[in-house]
């Protein structure tokens, strides 16, 4: 058995964290500002990351790393009502590492592309998160999420787009532009589909980026709001054609198979197509007080 030598790793380590600093560096000359400062904080055996404020940017149970705490992230699997063996799946802001952790766990033989721009985030996933190393079908990338979805090597080639980009002070998606979801939605496969998490305490803020959406895509549905400002969308490549009973028989499936509460999922969509069928889709009507 080879032997380690501890000064070794004590190289290793250091020279990984001056190439870190050169890293961080080099993104506050290019953009103007400092990368915000990543935290964690643990209740009851949930750890939770922060971006340097209050706002909780992705959580796990300590005793279960792979089990997904937070409702709306949750939500963001909704995808497996339509898809339970997607070729790719790829996830636009890491936070906390749950849906990458979940998707690497439930699904062997679909490759996994997290895409994330700070790279503290990243190390203390790996440190704290239990997030799991590059393999063969899993790569953690460093990258801005705009540069990824533009690279034509993307182009029509992804099942599943999980969007989640929020800065330290979560007041609406960083790239919430008409041209950033068509880029997404360029992306997909024909059949592909992109949940995104739309958190903000404006509802004007939630209908403009419906509204920015909803063009690039050929149907847009979301759940009703949760955590108190969290609404997920679901945006599809092509429109399925599917029964609810069909949807209610899938989400049994889901919960037994992967203990995710599929049922509140196809509820939140019949009470959507509800709200449509009646003429009434008014954001201030339905989601907030």
């Amino acid at each position: 058995m080879p032997i380690i030598n501890a000064s070794s790793i004590k190289s290793n380590r250091n020279a990984f964290m001056i190439a870190r600093q050169k890293q961080i560096k080099a993104y506050q000359a290019q953009t103007g500002k400092p990368l915000p400062n990543v935290t964690y904080t643990e209740h009851k055996g949930v750890l939770f990351l922060h971006l340097g404020t209050e706002w909780i940017q992705g959580a796990m149970r300590i005793g279960k790393p792979n089990e997904i705490v937070l409702e709306y992230v949750q939500q963001m699997m909704m995808w497996l009502l339509f898809n339970d063996k997607p070729k790719r799946i790829v996830q636009l802001g890491l936070g906390g590492g749950a849906l990458t952790r979940f998707c690497h766990s439930q699904f062997p033989d679909t490759r996994i592309i997290a895409v994330e721009l700070n790279p503290k985030v990243i190390d203390i996933c790996r440190l704290m998160f239990h997030l799991p190393p590059n393999d063969g079908r899993l790569n953690v990338v460093e990258a801005d999420a705009l540069d990824f979805v533009k690279q034509h090597a993307h182009l029509g080639n992804i099942d599943i787009l999980q969007v989640d980009l929020y800065d330290e002070h979560a007041s609406a998606p960083v790239l919430n532009t008409q041209e950033f979801y068509q880029l997404c939605a360029d992306s997909l496969a024909p059949n592909g589909m992109m949940t995104i998490n739309l958190f903000g305490s404006d509802r004007f803020s939630f209908k403009s980026s419906i509204a920015m959406i909803e063009p690039a895509f050929d149907a847009v549905v979301w759940l009703p709001l949760v955590h108190g400002a969290n609404i997920v969308a679901l945006a599809f490549k092509k429109a399925p054609s599917i029964e609810f009973d069909v949807l209610y028989e899938r989400a049994l499936n889901i919960r037994q198979t992967m203990n995710l509460p599929a049922q509140t999922w196809v509820e939140g969509l019949v009470m959507w197509m509800y709200q449509d069928e009646e003429g009434d889709t008014s954001i201030e009507n339905i989601y907030f007080d």
